[in-house]
């Protein structure tokens, strides 16, 4: 494995100030940007070195609180702004960020962590959720029908569910936002918007972007803060909120889908998962090993996505091993800015920490490690592309989400021992199957419990499409026709001849 970062800069320390210094550091309330209550603040790292990046306003109750009387007052002119308008704003905002997108894939990499070709692909991927809803806003539509008794009409209509609360996590700092408020918008929903502690920049940039692509003050609110439990719980009670809407770790969600119960809040929940990736002997090897690295080092490994258990025909296990192991140990580590980077620091010491343990629980259960295995040395979140054989499935990581660049690899005799290892799991979000066999890749697409299958491929995301889970993983679907459904009520108007 090569852990030496490249030597030769990509990006001046100049040029990354410049990018930093350009954001708003504030909450957005109502159209401005402002202050925390007391001028209280947080540190941003760079997960690279470890060092503070900037201080951004932290958020007490009352600005949350604010933020919320901001999107209810701005609710009714909103609900009434017609479609195509609404729409421009999408479209307007999707062309401002594929123009900006060199400055905030810099931006992601400084707070997140990943290297700079994979946060461009964040930014082109995120910036399509815009573009899809912009596309979207128009479609909206009811229908018209005759009761049966053919004595009345019957009217059905969408209508925006209203104000809406937004809680998003660190690992997709632009795309898990975009896929949030891009549907928002076009429904005509406005939002309190919550960013995670870690990478707050790329969404306050992003809502600098909105608001001058011309969405009106009060539509889109920003509340930054260290203490999420205490500022947004009181918004999830307050009665004028209608929605919910939350990606982040299981637990997480639990507890807010309780709070969300006493005002029947509309939610959609996308949480963890323990994504299988099944490979069976007919498998195009190839193929395989291409779709793993994709499914496996997406966004270094922090990703709901990613491949978390291999599960290989032990026909093909020894020698797809040795071709993921070769595949992982040429993989450059190193700070996302540099040139020829392909793994960057995880987002955290904590990140970091967890998944040391949960590879040193493995070693201790037999597991041999092919490559990595361990932290990086001196600064910065590092740890080393990583593959295991031999894996029990007493191992932690067979249970737990791993979210960081570990393949461990366990291996079955039969289909149905396969899948069945495959669904030997709380979690349902997505799960890969690579096959050369029609009839075997339907059948087994029908019983694998995910929300989402993909098939010879290792990538499924797309804002075309619906993005969600079953089981612990969450419900709701974000993306494709469905995600627009989320924002909006159906009403029903009897009609009397």
């Amino acid at each position: 494995m090569t852990s030496t970062p490249s030597s030769r800069p990509s990006i001046t320390p100049d040029r990354e100030r410049a990018v930093v210094d350009a954001v708003p550091k504030g909450l957005f309330v109502g159209g401005e940007w402002r202050e925390a209550t007391g001028g209280r603040t947080h540190g941003v790292e760079d997960p690279s070195t470890g060092h503070n990046l900037v201080d951004v306003a932290d958020a007490n109750a009352a600005d949350g609180v604010a933020a919320l009387d901001a999107s209810v007052a701005a609710q009714p002119d909103w609900a009434l702004t017609p479609p195509r308008e609404r729409g421009e704003i999408l479209r307007s905002a999707f062309e401002l960020i594929t123009e900006r997108a060199d400055d905030l894939a810099l931006l992601m990499t400084l707070e997140m962590g990943k290297p700079l070709k994979e946060s461009a692909a964040e930014i082109a991927y995120g910036a399509e959720f815009f573009r899809w809803f912009s596309e979207e806003a128009v479609r909206v539509s009811g229908r018209w029908s005759t009761a049966p008794n053919g004595a009345t009409r019957l009217l059905t209509m969408k209508q925006p569910v209203g104000p809406c609360l937004m809680i998003t996590p660190w690992n997709f700092p632009l795309a898990m936002g975009t896929r949030k408020i891009g549907p928002a918008v076009a429904a005509g929903c406005t939002m309190v918007v919550k960013p995670a502690g870690l990478t707050p920049l790329t969404m306050m940039a992003l809502v600098d972007i909105l608001t001058e692509a011309g969405l009106p003050p009060g539509v889109l609110n920003l509340v930054g803060t260290s203490d999420t439990g205490a500022v947004m719980e009181p918004l999830i009670r307050d009665p004028r909120l209608r929605k919910l809407t939350f990606t982040g770790s299981t637990e997480v969600g639990r507890r807010l889908v309780e709070q969300s119960a006493e005002g029947l809040l509309r939610v959609s929940m996308e949480l963890g998962g323990n994504a299988p990736f099944v490979v069976f002997g007919d498998a195009d090897l190839d193929e395989a090993v291409d779709g793993a690295m994709l499914a496996k080092m997406r966004n270094i490994g922090e990703a709901c996505t990613a491949a978390n258990r291999f599960i290989v025909h032990e026909s093909v296990a020894e020698e797809f091993a040795r071709r993921l192991t070769e595949r992982m140990g040429a993989l450059v580590v190193g700070r996302g800015t540099e040139d020829g980077v392909d793994v960057g620091p995880l987002v955290e010491a904590k990140q970091r920490d967890k998944v040391a343990d949960i590879v040193d629980d493995a070693v201790q259960r037999g597991a041999e490690v092919q490559v990595g295995g361990s932290p990086g040395e001196g600064a910065g979140y590092f740890y080393a592309p990583t593959v295991l054989t031999d894996v029990p499935p007493e191992a932690r990581m067979f249970r737990e989400e791993i979210f960081g660049p570990v393949a461990p690899v366990f291996t079955f005799a039969d289909d149905t021992d396969g899948v069945a290892m495959a669904n030997d799991t709380e979690f349902g979000l997505v799960s890969y199957v690579f096959t050369q066999d029609l009839s075997r890749a339907l059948r087994v697409c029908e019983q694998l419990e995910t929300g989402m299958v993909g098939l010879n491929q290792g990538v499924v995301s797309n804002p075309s499409a619906p993005f969600g889970g079953v089981k612990a993983s969450g419900f709701g679907r974000e993306g494709g026709a469905e995600g627009i459904e989320e924002y909006l009520e159906t009403k029903y108007v009897g009609i009397k001849l």
